[in-house]
């Protein structure tokens, strides 16, 4: 079993900066990643970190956010700047478990909520 906890969601004005934390314990993991869900919106993925530090973003989100993780603590992060009212979401973290078969593991969320 992986147990996460996220930290550092709350509220800030548009154009400031959040800096969100998902601290695993448990298995060794592989890919991680942060999804995010907008009131009346889907779920979708906003960056993800594979074991070797490859990184992937949404469009929305480029030259903006900065996903990172600490294997040694294992403990992923998003830095999230110049933050626009349309990032307003509840965050997720998503790991995945080096297991066989891979098994995914998801944070409770945190609200993140961007005032214009």
């Amino acid at each position: 079993q992986v147990q996460l906890v996220e930290s550092g969601g709350g509220l800030v004005q548009a154009g400031g900066s959040l800096r969100l934390s998902c601290a695993a314990s448990g298995r060794i993991l592989n890919a991680m990643g942060w999804y995010r869900q907008g009131p009346g919106k889907q779920r979708e993925l906003v960056a993800a970190i594979t074991a070797r530090d490859s990184t992937n973003y949404a469009d929305s989100v480029k030259e903006r956010f900065t996903i990172s993780r600490d294997n040694a603590k294992n403990t992923m992060y998003l830095q999230m700047n110049s933050l626009k009212p349309e990032d307003t979401a509840v965050y997720y973290c998503k790991v995945v478990a080096a297991t066989f078969p891979p098994t995914d593991y998801w944070g409770q969320g945190t609200q993140v909520t961007v005032s214009s």
